[in-house]
């Protein structure tokens, strides 16, 4: 993504319905595909998705975490504590921010549609549980994350949804 592109999308994505509406599409298609594949009822599980930038991450970071920086993504799993039984449907809630997803792609030489994709996989993947705290917890998510995005980019309508989202950051929107 080229600096203007960047530029644009960090200053102006949340005024852009379309650029919005491309950025759920592909976070919801990464969900529901690591919904399917870990055995989760597609019919009644229910994930929260909010799409924002750094300064509203970098807050709940700062709230929930302790940690004053923005952040890729937050999960708040709700099948964890004392009244995880409570609801069993209700996974929990995801936080991406567009913002630090579209700086880590550029980095890593990807599509943001990759690296939405990616961060939302990560965040399911927490929310059923999975951790990275140790070296074997870390393996067994980096595995598992990697057969899940393999899934997603195979999908029919994958390169579609890519290309319209940078279609849209070049300013030329497709519905």
């Amino acid at each position: 993504m080229s600096s203007p592109q960047k530029d644009k999308l960090e200053n102006e994505w949340n005024a852009n319905g379309a650029l919005l509406d491309w950025i759920h599409q592909i976070v919801e298609t990464a969900v529901l595909v690591v919904l399917e594949a870990e055995g989760e009822d597609l019919e009644t599980s229910e994930v929260g998705i909010l799409i924002t930038d750094d300064a509203q991450i970098r807050e709940l970071n700062r709230r929930y975490r302790n940690v004053d920086a923005p952040t890729d993504v937050l999960a708040f799993a709700m099948r964890e504590g004392p009244d995880a039984d409570l609801n069993p449907q209700l996974l929990g809630d995801l936080v991406l921010s567009v913002p630090t997803a579209a700086r880590q792609a550029q980095e890593q030489g990807h599509s943001l549609a990759y690296e939405l994709a990616f961060l939302a996989v990560h965040g399911t993947l927490h929310l059923l549980g999975y951790d990275h705290q140790t070296p074997q917890e870390a393996e067994q998510m980096e595995a598992r994350e990697a057969e899940l995005m393999a899934r997603v980019v195979q999908l029919p309508g994958w390169s579609e949804l890519e290309s319209r989202l940078e279609n849209t950051l070049r300013g030329n929107p497709q519905r």
